[in-house]
Formats: structure tokens, C-alpha cells, sequence
């Protein structure tokens, strides 16, 4: 049995890493869009959250994929699921 199927349906979201500094730690920006309730247009709302990047593989830029997992500290509620895009340059 796969590890999703054991463990259950796992929310997953897309971002980008915004901060590498810490060690096996990542800061991922994650946007969405939402209907504003009275002008009915569309406003982007971003939030912040620290990811477990085992592996110190990822660096600024980078566009990843995050599973919802166990608190693993105080913060961090999210790890890496694999790297979608590189960053250039």
C-alpha cells in the first residue's frame, strides 16, 4: 500500500521558496485567488509557511509541490512533496 493510501487524503499546495536560510527548513509563499465579497473581482491573497526540506535541495526561486504532514516543530505543519521548476539564473 502507498504511503498516501495508509495515511489518507493529504492537503497539497503549490508555492515558491522564498527563503532558504535555515537548515533543513524552507519558507514557501503560496498565492490564491479569491472573489472579493462586494466588488465580485478577483484579489490575490498570499500566505507564508515553513516547509521540511530534508535534503537542503531546494533554493530561492524554485517552484514546489508541499503535503500536509505531522507538526515536526513549533511552525512547521508541511513538507516537500517534490520540485516542480528550477529557479533560473
Amino acid at each position: 500500500m502507498t504511503e498516501e493510501k495508509a495515511r489518507g487524503k493529504r492537503k497539497s499546495r503549490i508555492g515558491v521558496v522564498v527563503s532558504d536560510k535555515m537548515d533543513k527548513t524552507i519558507v514557501v509563499q503560496i498565492h490564491r485567488k479569491t472573489k472579493h465579497p462586494v466588488y465580485k473581482k478577483y484579489v490575490i491573497r498570499s500566505s507564508k509557511c515553513k516547509v521540511h526540506d530534508p535534503k537542503n535541495e531546494c533554493k530561492v526561486g524554485d517552484k514546489i509541490r508541499l503535503v500536509e504532514t505531522r507538526p515536526l516543530s513549533r511552525d512547521k505543519r508541511w513538507k516537500l512533496a517534490e520540485i516542480l521548476e528550477r529557479a533560473t539564473g
